[in-house]
């Protein structure tokens, strides 16, 4: 890990993220809303960070939509797949004249997974999640999972997904 990165960690109070990379939930709006699978804050935010020792945010699936808005570092990779099964890349980061973004929303339902590329040392992004973000509304894919979901796609997901 790069010393830029262990400052970081330390500075942002992070924890490790079970889907790979840091994180802390920054914060969480008091009043609620009612949701699918019951009430949930009207929104909250967080800071997350890949790092050279864990440079991958695997293929998961949130209920709500979340924007993410970038930071430091980078670029980061992100690979979305739509409800339908449509593939899609976008990369956030600095380089706008390369075509990279400062923020994007990944809509609820659609899987992501997020990626430093070989000659990232870290990024840092926060995001914004509406409705606020449950455990209950969240899942991780697997080889299984995304077996039955996407065969047709396994070259891709596969260095993505948990086990994969």
């Amino acid at each position: 890990m790069t010393d830029e990165a262990a400052a970081l960690i330390a500075a942002l109070d992070l924890r490790p993220h079970l889907e790979g990379g840091y994180f802390r939930e920054t914060w969480g709006a008091a009043a609620t809303v009612a949701a699918a699978g019951g009430p949930r804050p009207l929104a909250n935010s967080i800071y997350y960070l890949l790092t050279r020792d864990s440079p991958i945010g695997a293929f998961h699936r949130n209920a709500a939509d979340i924007t993410h808005f970038f930071h430091r570092g980078g670029p980061i990779v992100y690979s979305l797949i739509s409800p339908a099964g449509v593939w899609q890349e976008l990369v956030l980061g600095p380089d706008l004249a390369a075509g990279q973004r400062l923020a994007f929303t990944c809509p609820g339902g659609w899987w992501k997974s997020s990626r430093l590329p070989g000659s990232a040392a870290l990024g840092l992004i926060s995001e914004i999640v509406a409705p606020g973000f449950a455990y209950a509304d969240h899942t991780l894919a697997d080889p299984a999972l995304f077996g039955r979901l996407f065969p047709e796609l396994a070259d891709r997901w596969a260095p993505y997904v948990g086990g994969g």
